[in-house]
């Protein structure tokens, strides 16, 4: 069994993949000072409620945009798994792709293990817009390469600043169970509508932009907790794909097991 580790700002997610199916994830907050023990702990407990046996995980990789938390990470599947673990960015690590920006080293693991899944699973022009910790757009052209793209305040970030930053508004968040109007009667309904509609907006506003800059028109793929709420309303967005970095991690997994 492949274990993937896909390491954010704010979540990391487990999951286990075999014959390059993923059967189980999981989700914990990312704390750079949990210790390998800690994710020890957490992690068997989870695998024997699903009767997966640890030592059945053959091989790892991980997409990481936190080095403090890729350390343990690294400590745990060589304490624990006793493997060395595919990291996504090392210089000697085969992804398929061209990055076509400044300075390939910049690019975000997470946004180069989906750019990798666009070409693999959808061969076409394609925008990502992923809603984490940040709100990215990314570019995969024709080929499949990487070529640049937006990042901007994520939903729950702009949510945050605007609760610290401004004394006699509440801490709210976006979810699911809330139809949203445009115009709010209330404090608490004003907030939704202002992040929730005016996300809406930047995400149709800059998909337009990006299409008039290169003269095209790119598919729009959504992945991310959020992607799911934003695209009800959201017609641009053609396909939401939560596992979109996942089967990435797999296919990038295949290109240097084999």
């Amino acid at each position: 069994m492949l274990l993937l580790i896909d390491c954010g700002n704010t979540n990391i997610v487990f999951a286990i993949a075999q014959n390059d199916r993923i059967l189980k994830k999981w989700r914990i907050n990312t704390d750079p000072k949990r210790t390998a023990d800690e994710y020890y702990v957490w992690l068997i407990k989870l695998l024997e409620i699903e009767n997966i046996n640890l030592l059945s995980i053959s091989d790892c990789i991980i997409a990481s945009v936190v080095p403090d938390a890729l350390f343990s990470l690294l400590n745990f599947n060589k304490e624990y798994l006793k493997i060395e673990p595919f990291i996504v960015g090392e210089n000697d690590l085969k992804i398929g792709i061209d990055i076509n920006i400044d300075n390939p080293s910049e690019a975000g693991a997470d946004r180069i293990v989906n750019a990798v899944a666009v070409k693999k699973f959808y061969n076409k022009p394609s925008i990502v817009i992923d809603f984490g910790t940040a709100t990215t757009f990314d570019i995969v052209s024709k080929s499949g390469s990487y070529d640049g793209g937006i990042i901007a305040p994520g939903v729950n970030l702009s949510l945050e600043a605007l609760y610290m930053a401004a004394s006699r508004l509440p801490r709210i968040k976006v979810d699911n169970t809330k139809d949203i109007n445009i115009v709010g009667k209330n404090t608490k309904d004003s907030m939704y509508s202002g992040i929730y509609w005016g996300y809406i907006s930047l995400i149709e506003g800059l998909v337009k932009r990006i299409n008039e800059e290169k003269n095209f028109k790119y598919y729009v793929i959504a992945t991310g907790g959020l992607s799911n709420l934003f695209s009800k309303n959201c017609s641009i967005i053609e396909k939401v794909d939560n596992e979109l970095t996942l089967n990435g991690l797999i296919h990038i997994y295949n290109i240097n097991n084999n």
